[in-house]
């Protein structure tokens, strides 16, 4: 009797052999006929209207920033203010000890009210001179109509008249020594404004409203003519300055109207050129532009912003920045292709509004999803709604 084992596996690899002959693309069909379609908001790939702008970076710097120092050499006996503070105009900074000072200006004061108290003795002195040469001249007069008249000698006649030289004499040197006195006394005078002077300068204050945005002094620091105390910025006086390329050179102006970003502040302000650096740095082949800014609450100088100047219009192709997914410097897009989505490696360039402008992975007329869900993945099956 024979055995039927070798029939039995001879039926049994032919039948394996035609299983393995069914077509790939039936059984991936038939597996993707069960996965669940993700429903999906789409948008076509549209050329629009693009503002064409030319943006520049740089940063905000102060309109009017002074260094202050001392005039006089002393010690810091007194800091009124701290790192970061706002002060008013005229408000007291920086103490200098000027004991020194006072002494002069307190010597200065007296000399000149000792110079002011020999006034009243002068004026007598002039006075007095006055009238005796008022009385020997008339006193002269006379002795003159009697010498005519041979009443007198002539010894009498020239002793009358020395008299009235000497008289005359005596007033001259009174009114002198008056018109010194009066020197004496405005040289007083000056020498106690000069003192003042100095006196005041040994109180430091502010010379207009801002903030201390440098303090290198301390109480105790020894102040010299010159040396930095501190460095005040004006308030409200802030401006964007930023390096534009020379090829705008000709096409910029000032007044024209600029949108600057302050992206760590995340404020757009509607600002115009103010003024223009007409020289082009030879290194980097640009020049300088400064923006105003206004007043911008919490706003520093030193930080980063961004000036946008218009260009015109012209044609870009676009697309909702809800369909855009970054990672890092890598930027995609959702297409649809034949209801499967497909990601779509693309390059942007510049975003206005709610769309950003694709440079290049798109073309007119072509699908892409927006807004994009977050658990959407490449080759999922889609059920589209425009």
């Amino acid at each position: 009797m024979r055995s039927n084992r070798p029939v039995s596996v001879a039926i049994l690899t032919g039948f394996m052999l035609t299983a393995c002959r069914v077509n790939p693309r039936k059984v991936e069909a038939s597996a993707s006929a069960g996965v669940h379609a993700v429903p999906v908001t789409i948008t076509p790939v549209a050329s629009v209207e693009w503002s064409s702008i030319y943006e520049a970076v740089g940063t905000v710097r102060p309109r009017i920033s002074t260094v202050i120092a001392s005039k006089i050499m002393g010690y810091a006996r007194e800091v009124r203010v701290h790192l970061g503070d706002t002060v008013s105009a005229g408000q007291l900074l920086v103490v200098i000890d000027a004991r020194d000072l006072d002494a002069a200006w307190r010597q200065a004061q007296a000399a000149f009210e000792e110079a002011t108290s020999a006034i009243a003795e002068a004026d007598n002195a002039v006075a007095s001179a006055q009238a005796n040469l008022d009385l020997v001249k008339v006193t002269t007069r006379r002795l003159e109509d009697l010498y005519e008249k041979k009443s007198i000698s002539e010894q009498e006649h020239d002793e009358a008249s020395a008299r009235l030289k000497a008289a005359q004499a005596t007033y001259e040197m009174a009114a002198s020594r008056r018109g010194q006195l009066s020197a004496k006394i405005q040289q007083a005078k000056e020498a106690v404004a000069a003192a003042a002077a100095m006196r005041s300068d040994s109180e430091i204050r502010a010379p207009f409203a801002g903030t201390v945005i440098e303090k290198p002094v301390e109480q105790g620091t020894l102040a010299a003519p010159g040396a930095p105390l501190l460095t005040l910025e004006q308030a409200g006086a802030l401006r964007l300055e930023v390096p534009v390329e020379e090829g705008f050179l000709a096409i910029t102006r000032v007044g024209q109207p600029v949108v600057v970003k302050l992206d760590s502040f995340d404020q757009t302000i509607s600002a115009r050129v103010t003024e223009i650096v007409p020289s082009v740095d030879p290194v980097s082949r640009a020049f300088i532009v400064k923006i105003d800014l206004g007043s911008v609450p919490r706003l520093r100088s030193g930080v980063y912003g961004r000036a946008q100047f218009s260009q015109g219009t012209r044609r870009a192709v676009a697309v909702p920045l809800t369909a855009l997914t970054s990672q890092g410097q890598v930027e995609s897009v959702m297409v649809v292709e034949d209801g499967f989505a497909h990601t779509r490696l693309v390059t942007t360039g510049q975003r206005q509004g709610d769309l950003v402008e694709i440079l290049s992975g798109l073309n007119l007329g072509e699908q892409v999803v927006s807004p994009r869900p977050a658990s959407l993945v490449d080759g999922a099956r889609l059920e589209t709604h425009p």
